[in-house]
């Protein structure tokens, strides 16, 4: 079996990462168009290093997701939410999203959460049903609210207690 090593991200990681994310980029689970620039800055303004969890399989970044807060809000700072997971191709079916995501609890829960929630596409059949095993409800849908190559498709919002 494939041990997958979960590890903070750090900024030397952000070219690995930004290949990454352009790999995996797919509509079944983004609302951005596809990303057309060689090279992108992956950290940002609204997410840096200490945002993400990363995985690697013998050394190799394979994965990464993103914890934030849920909104800017005092009110709200007791939830934080997944707002990206992915995993390369050649890595899936290894664990590795289970892996992220238990580890993405973990550090919530270190970080004084007490929800962890995320928003899903609706026809993302593969990550509904992951992040269900793990534990996610749907707390709500959004019918339709996002056009993509001109079909309707509906946000999913699931959460759980940490």
């Amino acid at each position: 079996m494939t041990s997958v090593l979960i590890r903070p991200a750090t900024p030397g990681d952000e070219e690995a990462l930004g290949r990454l994310d352009r790999a995996t980029w797919s509509a079944l689970h983004s609302v951005q168009p596809r990303p057309r620039e060689p090279y992108a800055p992956f950290f940002g303004e609204r997410s840096g290093p200490g945002d993400h969890l990363v995985a690697e399989i013998d050394g190799a970044v394979v994965g990464y997701i993103r914890l934030a807060f849920a909104t800017p809000l005092a009110a709200n700072s007791h939830v934080r939410q997944i707002q990206g997971l992915a995993v390369a191709g050649e890595a899936r079916g290894a664990g590795v999203a289970r892996a992220l995501l238990r580890s993405a609890r973990q550090e919530a829960r270190r970080r004084g959460a007490r929800r962890l929630t995320l928003r899903v596409l609706g026809h993302n059949t593969p990550a509904r049903t992951l992040y269900a095993s793990e534990g996610f409800v749907v707390e709500g849908v959004l019918p339709e609210e996002f056009l993509i190559e001109g079909e309707y498709v509906d946000d999913v919002l699931m959460g759980r207690s940490l």
